[in-house]
């Protein structure tokens, strides 16, 4: 904000003291046909050796964790504190890297029936029989709200596969196993009702390292408004009023950048 001094010093120069209060006047205006399929839900992923944000972006390194919208760069070792808000296991078909639009052919719900496939002993792929190349990765999506350190919040998606899953499956088993005392008895408490400190971690085989995923428990939710906008995210995710737009350089960790 001005001071009076800079105040008084533009009005002697003859400029316009611009007042941007008056943008709330206008609130909403120009937006009023988008809707959620119009918005690109940002994916947060684990920085991997071969992405090209790590060229495109100075202060990007291997193992940090990136927002594919914001382009905001977090770094793994300190991480990024999130309330999960609703979870699905989806089964995504892909055409060959290189080929095709980078959108999936195909996204399959675990009750759909799915084309019958065969796993590389080369790749550990999932190919389609038949399929030209086309493969399916069990995907894991992890719906989020991040906590930014200003107290802000914001959704995001969390796509785990390959190597991961075993990190999706963990995380599943820590919120799925929490019990608290209530009034009529112990009961598990909703998905949104606790924060988690993800960080990055260096994980290696006989063929090589990555960097993956390491989940917290970092502490219950103590804000009621916070709790509600986790739970409305939820709620919307539910009755699919959330679109998810994949593509190919979602993943944390690119099926082919990972040695099995």
């Amino acid at each position: 904000m001005a001071t009076k001094t800079e105040v008084a010093k533009k009005k002697e120069q003859g400029i316009t003291i611009f007042d941007p209060s008056i943008f709330e006047e206008d609130a909403g205006k120009g937006l009023e046909n988008v809707g959620q399929e119009d918005l690109a839900l940002p994916f947060v992923k684990v920085l991997s050796g071969n992405d090209p944000v790590l060229d495109e972006n100075e202060e990007a390194r291997k193992g940090d964790i990136y927002n594919t919208v914001t382009g905001k760069v977090y770094k793994g070792k300190t991480g990024i504190k999130v309330i999960p808000c609703a979870y699905q296991r989806r089964f995504i078909q892909w055409a060959p890297r290189g080929s095709g639009n980078g959108a999936p052919s195909a996204i399959y719900t675990p009750q759909d029936q799915r084309p019958k496939t065969e796993r590389s002993a080369e790749d550990n792929k999932e190919y389609v029989v038949g399929g030209n190349g086309e493969y399916i990765e069990e995907t894991h999506q992890h719906f989020v709200l991040i906590l930014n350190e200003d107290g802000s919040v914001e959704p995001a998606l969390i796509a785990m596969k390959s190597t991961q899953l075993k990190k999706s499956r963990k995380w599943n088993s820590i919120m799925a196993s929490r019990v608290m005392q209530g009034q009529n008895g112990t009961f598990t408490p909703p998905r949104y009702s606790h924060i988690y400190h993800l960080k990055t971690i260096q994980e290696e085989n006989s063929k090589g390292s990555w960097h993956g995923w390491e989940m917290s428990l970092e502490s219950q939710i103590e804000d009621a408004g916070m709790y509600h906008q986790a739970k409305k995210f939820s709620e919307d995710i539910t009755a699919g009023e959330v679109v998810v737009k994949h593509d190919n350089g979602e993943g944390e960790t690119n099926g082919d950048q990972i040695p099995f």
